[in-house]
Parts: C-alpha cells; sequence; structure tokens
C-alpha cells in the first residue's frame, strides 16, 4: 500500500519518508511521527492502517539527520542503541523535518498529526508550532510536560499509560491543569509503548479504546 519517499525540509535538507495512500479520495492527511525505532515496521502499519481509514499518511525519517534511514526492532540492546539518537535531541530540526511532511500533504485536504513516545512529544509541538495543521494527537510523550506552557493552535488531544516508567502521573496532571483545553486520556494499567502490538508493553485493551477515540478527534477535526 505504501512507498518510499523523499521530502526536502525548509533547510534544504533532504530526508526519506514512508507514505501510504487511500483506495479512494482522501478524507484528509495524517503525518505519522515515529518512536525512537525509526520508521520501522509498526510505524509503517500505523500508515497503511490510516489509508485504510481514508487517509493519507507520511511519516518522516526525523532521525536521518543523523543516521539515514534508522529503523530498529525492541528487544533490549535495540533499545539502548535507539535511546542514544534522543540523549540531546535537536527538537528544532525534527519540527523542521515534521513541518516538510505537512507541506508535502496539504493539497490532500486537512492535515492532522499522530505522534508516538518521541513522537508523541513532537505532535504536541507541532500543534503549538507548526502551520498547515487542523489538529493533533500525542501518544505517550515524555517531553510534553516541556512545551506545556506553550499552547497549541489546534485541537490537541494526549494518550497516557497510568504505568509508565517515564512519564510520571504528577506530568500529566501538571499537563492537565496547564492546558485544560487539551484531551487528556489516561489508561490504566497501561505501560509505555501500549499502543504498539510489536512490544512486550502492548495493551490490547487500551490500544482498542484509543485507536477509535484517535479516529473519532481526526474524523471530528479533519474536514474540509
Amino acid at each position: 500500500m505504501g512507498q518510499d519517499i523523499k521530502l526536502k525540509a525548509s533547510d534544504g535538507f533532504e530526508l526519506g519518508a514512508y507514505r501510504a495512500d487511500p483506495a479512494g479520495a482522501p478524507k484528509g492527511a495524517i503525518v505519522v511521527i515515529q518512536e525512537i525505532f525509526g520508521v520501522n515496521h509498526h510505524i509503517r502499519s500505523v500508515c497503511d492502517r490510516l489509508a485504510k481509514e481514508g487517509y493519507v499518511a507520511v511519516a518522516p525519517s526525523i532521525f536521518d539527520r543523523i543516521t539515514p534511514n534508522f529503523q530498529s526492532g525492541y528487544s533490549p540492546d535495540e533499545v539502548a542503541e535507539a535511546r542514544k539518537f534522543v540523549a540531546n535531541p535537536d527538537f528544532a530540526a525534527m519540527l523542521r523535518d515534521s513541518q516538510a511532511a505537512i507541506d508535502a500533504v496539504r493539497s490532500v485536504g486537512p492535515v492532522g498529526i499522530i505522534g508516538f513516545c518521541l513522537g508523541g512529544s513532537i505532535a504536541y509541538a507541532a500543534a503549538t508550532k507548526l502551520t498547515g495543521l487542523s489538529a493533533a494527537i500525542g501518544y505517550y510523550g515524555g517531553a510534553v510536560i516541556r512545551f506545556a506552557d506553550d499552547k497549541p493552535t489546534v485541537p490537541t488531544q494526549l494518550h497516557f499509560g497510568e504505568k509508565d516508567a517515564g512519564i510520571p502521573l504528577g506530568d500529566v496532571e501538571t499537563i492537565k491543569s496547564k492546558r485544560p483545553e487539551v484531551e487528556v486520556f489516561i489508561y490504566p494499567g497501561a505501560q509505555h509503548g501500549f499502543h504498539c502490538d510489536e512490544r512486550a508493553s502492548y495493551d490490547k485493551a487500551s490500544a482498542d479504546i484509543a485507536w477509535p477515540r484517535s479516529m473519532e478527534f481526526f474524523g471530528k477535526h479533519l474536514k474540509r
């Protein structure tokens, strides 16, 4: 269903991306921002799933500035290697690359953004800083707390696991108090990465609630 494409950021940097298109006329477009594991099998499958929902989906390879076409699995060694990419994250560069993806699909119709893990934080930051979006969704973004003083300019929804070892519930409560206009959902018993069915922390019960909730949100806000 999908294909590898190239995007060009505002500073001239060329990065890779994965794009999936629906079978019929698209309802709009959704930019998918990766976890720390690159535009891997799971992120591509998310794009394919969005295409089946009727959206053009594009996932920019936001680590291409460091290691082109980086993709990883979820073994302990792979997780340790992937974490090196976010020891000192260049959010400005990743947002430029996210903007390139938004710009590439603007002609399709209204554009949303969804991100997971690192991508969840970028999706939130994108909602506050980037142009051309109509809605944003972030799953378990650990750095959202850093950006919580910034108000999104588009409707925004956030998803967190109650048992996420890397995101204290106190942070989630702070986000909720600072940003009452943002929809925030906490999933009982769910850990970090609960939406990814390729990770040991996958929580089907929570994912089966979060995904339809996300699709309803996009359906409401990505209207022509």
